[in-house]
């Protein structure tokens, strides 16, 4: 008789100095982050499937391609939709597929995947996730994915991680961070107008609570080198952050997470923005045997 399903596959723990992690083999997701016990990135129930995209990787596109349609040399390509409301194919092709478990220690672990390719999305490519524990420094997520196939291939790349701190109501804490663009979207969240970010209500370049404000939107014009996202707890003095580069993800989206009652801001690091696969905007295209990788972090900040 086998077994019975994780709908998250199987579930690898790491730890580092005062971190915790756990990985998932479906999606190559993260399911938590810990530190000194408090909560960083916003569980959901290891046996359930993971609400509202957690912790998942985005590949071969994030975010939404507008009708599920594309063009790419000279071709028209369908991918199913996968949100009815807005009629969007979203966040790619791999996020309920099994992972491989490549690499693992106590701190570390490598998920790798080939996609060979569908209608609508006829190109191969070699992905894999690596989450790797640092006791001074966090968690390190990079994405890498290399064109095994034999054309070129459209691609994109982002993480879905929620951040929290202590699971605390994000309307109390603090968020920081610095984009001189932000892109604004019609009913449907499609791109409408990219808009500059500075005296306006997406603007966090000073510290400020987050109260009721909703956010859907993405990002960009970030700092040329590091960008950090800071979500800050005044009540427990600590803060969870996101770090990458510019020239990494220039683009980053952010969610205020209505749908896990406002517990976590997810975060999204990525390396286009939405429908990129339409507007070509920062689109990666990958040759045969070329490859792409994105990295980003996160981790605790005391005071």
């Amino acid at each position: 008789m086998s077994s019975i399903a994780n709908p998250n596959g199987e579930l690898i723990s790491l730890e580092a100095g005062e971190y915790k992690a756990t990985a998932t083999t479906v999606g190559a997701g993260l399911q938590s982050l810990t530190f000194q016990g408090q909560d960083l990135v916003l569980p959901f129930p290891p046996d359930e499937l993971p609400p509202a995209y957690a912790g998942k990787t985005l590949m071969p596109w994030p975010n939404r391609i507008q009708g599920g349609a594309y063009g790419f040399g000279g071709q028209r390509y369908e991918v199913p939709v996968n949100e009815a409301a807005t009629g969007s194919a979203l966040h790619g092709l791999v996020l309920w597929r099994e992972w491989q478990v490549e690499r693992h220690s106590s701190e570390e672990v490598t998920l790798t995947h080939r996609l060979h390719g569908q209608p609508g999305y006829p190109f191969q490519l070699e992905l894999s996730t690596r989450y790797r524990l640092e006791a001074d420094s966090g968690l390190m997520v990079e994405l890498r994915a290399e064109n095994c196939g034999q054309s070129r291939a459209p691609y994109g790349c982002g993480s879905h991680p929620y951040v929290t701190v202590g699971r605390e109501d994000i309307s109390n804490c603090e968020l920081n961070f610095t984009a001189g663009k932000v892109l604004l979207t019609d009913e449907k969240l499609q791109p409408a107008d990219l808009i500059d970010s500075r005296g306006t209500e997406f603007d966090f370049s000073v510290a400020r609570l987050l109260r009721s404000q909703r956010l859907d939107h993405a990002f960009t014009a970030l700092p040329a080198g590091r960008w950090d996202v800071t979500l800050r707890n005044p009540a427990l003095r600590l803060s969870a952050v996101v770090q990458s580069t510019g020239a990494d993800a220039p683009w980053l989206q952010l969610y205020s997470g209505e749908l896990r009652d406002r517990q976590g801001l997810a975060v999204e690091p990525m390396s286009c923005p939405p429908d990129a696969f339409n507007s070509g905007q920062d689109l990666i295209v990958l040759e045969p045997g070329q490859a792409h990788v994105m990295s980003y972090r996160i981790l605790a900040l005391e005071g």
